[in-house]
Order: C-alpha cells, then structure tokens, then sequence
C-alpha cells in the first residue's frame, strides 16, 4: 500500500492493463503529449508511443463510435470524454450501437469498451461543464455504469472495467482527481456490481457515490457526538446495481436516505428508494425514504451558488437528525 492520487491511480490501472494485454489501447482528445485535460494520462505517451495513446479530433460522435467499432473488431479501448457533458454528443454511438450490438448478434459479437469521463460540479465550469448524468446512462440495458469514490476504488473498478467483454461508462468526480488515499500496487480489481459497505451503523442507511461519500462522512463524523449511528452504502456499480446489500443495511437500520450530486428529479436516488420500498426492506422502515440531491437547475457559475444547488455537510446532517427525530 501506498498513498497516491485519484488521478494516478486511474493512471495506473490503465497503464497496467495496456502492459498486461496488447489490445488495450487508450484514445481521446488531447490524452496524448498533453496528458489528459486534468492530467490523468501524463506519462502514458512516452511509454506507449502514438499508436496506443491515440488523439482524436474533437468529436465526441467520432470517439464513441471509434471505440465501439474497435471493441467489436477485437480490441479493448478505453476512450475518453473531457467531460461527461459532451457525451450528449455520443449518444447515438453509445445508446443505439454499443449497448445494443452483443444482445443483437446474440452475444457473438461482444463490445469491451470502456467510455471514461469526468463529471459534477465544483470548479466554477458552469452548466455546460458541470452536470452529473449517470442516470441518463443506467437507463440504457447494455451498458454498464460505474464511478469510484475513492482512490483504491478508481484503480480497482477502471482495471475489472477494461476486462469486462460489455461497454462500461466509466464516471469521475473530477474534484476527486487530486484526493489521495491508499491505493494497492500490482494487480488489483474489485468486483463489478457490487456495493459497499463503507461504514457500519445502526440508526440510519445512507447510500451515496462518488464526490458525495466524503460529504456523507463528514456529515456523520458530525452527528456521531450526539449518538446517531450510521451505515454508509457505496453502490460502486450504479448498473446493473447489487441491491441487496443496500436491502440488508436498510433492514437493520430501519431508515434510508439516498445522496448524490446530480439533479433529484429522475436521479438515481428514486430508483434506489423505490427498490427499497418494493422489497422487504419496506416492512422495517421507521421514516419514509428521504433523497437529498442536487437541484433542479442548471450548475451556475456564481461560487457560492453552484456551492449550494448540490448537498453540502450541513445537508445533510440537518436531514440525519430529521430523520432521526
């Protein structure tokens, strides 16, 4: 174990994967000499050459299909997206080809691609460059959609993601990139479709992801003065999602509330909250389900706005001893 960087350990899960297997292959716009648009690709230009750490024009419509057309053909790209709001611009690539072709062919043809690309608020980009959309994408069957909340998480879901034979999105927060935490050295996957359980407790299950897990943990490292304990889910996978353990922890608890970044209506978080309420969980609650999400605006440029149309410590600590009362 050693202490890098969110950013590095992408790096070095990519970087590994490419010397572990010759069809890994990185593309997008500026990865090359320039290193990535937040510098997650510095270095793989000088040891992989032109050929594996490719730039493309800037084309998201061209990226996307690009890298579907490799992975049917027998490669294992992984490409790269600026940011998550252009994939507006790949949707056809990814929604209508990618995600259709390996259940078309009857699993003859299959698709390993891994789309990477950095999204939320946080860095004053304002609504065009700021949005978070993973739920647009978890709405799609065939694809499949992952973030990482941590350092360890990003190089151990980005390595099972590169490996897996189905188009993985692969979401980063991108205030996360310059976060450190220990991160394993050599081979190093976590399971996809799995969630975790990062924190035990016995009063209240919260189940977030991404930038949002150290804003829970601080809220709860809060509220621990006053003897509230609580269990924190991470989904990891946010499709196909391992419900049951959200499930489990729910039914311990007896409260559930859902936090993330991204817009409330028609986010993640009512899936997640109807998933509960549908199973057997629903016969344990002490509250109903609460989501304390983004709002439903555009991020705006002001600071202290786009601060506080997303949950913050406060949030969400006012919302823990609500639910608590």
């Amino acid at each position: 174990m050693r202490e890098i960087t969110y950013a590095q350990a992408i790096n070095e899960a990519m970087s590994q994967e490419m010397r572990r297997d010759e069809n890994v292959f990185l593309m997008g716009e500026d990865v090359g000499l320039y290193g990535g648009a937040f510098g997650v690709s510095v270095g793989m230009f000088d040891e992989f050459g032109p050929d594996r750490v490719r730039d493309t024009p800037i084309s998201e419509a061209v990226i996307a299909g690009a890298a579907a057309g490799a992975a049917v053909t027998g490669m294992r790209p992984i490409a790269e997206i600026m940011f998550s709001d252009f994939c507006t611009i790949s949707m056809d690539q990814l929604v209508n080809q990618a995600a259709k072709m390996r259940y078309m062919f009857g699993g003859k043809a299959q698709v390993p691609m891994v789309l990477r690309t950095p999204e939320g608020s946080g860095t004053g980009a304002a609504a065009q460059h700021s949005q978070s959309l993973e739920a647009w994408f978890c709405h799609v069957p065939g694809l499949k959609v992952v973030t990482a909340s941590t350092p360890a998480d990003a190089k151990g879901l980005l390595t099972a993601a590169i490996r897996d034979n189905n188009p993985v999105i692969f979401f980063e927060q991108k205030l996360l990139y310059r976060v450190k935490g220990d991160v394993p050295e050599g081979d190093y996957v976590l399971p996809l479709s799995k969630s975790h359980v990062v924190q035990e407790g016995k009063d209240l299950t919260i189940v977030t992801y991404g930038r949002m897990l150290p804003v829970v943990q601080q809220a709860v490292a809060a509220v621990a003065k006053d003897g509230i304990s609580v269990e924190i889910v991470d989904p990891r996978t946010l499709y196909p999602m391992d419900k049951d353990t959200i499930i489990e922890s729910v039914m311990k608890t007896s409260r559930a509330m859902i936090v993330h970044e991204a817009c409330k209506t028609g986010g993640l978080g009512g899936e997640i909250a109807a998933a509960i309420t549908e199973s057997e969980a629903f016969y344990y609650l002490d509250a109903p389900v609460k989501r304390v999400c983004g709002l439903d605006v555009p991020i705006p440029y002001c600071p202290e706005l786009e601060k506080n149309v997303v949950p913050t410590v406060e949030k969400v600590t006012d919302a823990i001893y609500e639910m608590m009362r």
